[in-house]
């Protein structure tokens, strides 16, 4: 059975996954913008998805580029999860998941760093 929970703690949940990144790697992540949504319209299942161009593709051509993005899908995440406990295992997950695809490593390495 989904859980049920307010937008308001599911952002805040976003927030606390966010200050789990070592202030080192939180100093390198730049013109980024978190975002929480519903549900991907075209993928109802998808718990998060970066957009943009990884730190490691970036070049000379990059400067001036609206941020990129990751969006994390409450209802998704709500929908999969039985308590909430799982739900803030769940977001913390998805949230580092997304943000190392900003750093550039692959969807393949984070399923072998158990980050899948």
């Amino acid at each position: 059975m989904p859980v049920t929970m307010s937008e308001a703690r599911f952002d805040d949940l976003v927030s606390e996954a966010l200050d789990l990144i070592p202030p080192r790697l939180a100093a390198a992540i730049d013109n980024v913008v978190v975002l929480v949504d519903a549900r991907d319209e075209e993928d109802p299942g998808l718990l998060g998805l970066y957009q943009g161009i990884a730190l490691t593709e970036r070049d000379s051509h990059y400067g001036g580029s609206l941020p990129d993005t990751i969006t994390i899908y409450r209802e998704a995440i709500l929908e999969m999860c039985e308590s909430e406990e799982q739900v803030v295992e769940e977001v913390a997950i998805t949230v580092i998941h997304e943000i190392a695809h900003y750093f550039g490593i692959e969807e393949d390495r984070l399923h072998e760093l158990g980050w899948g």
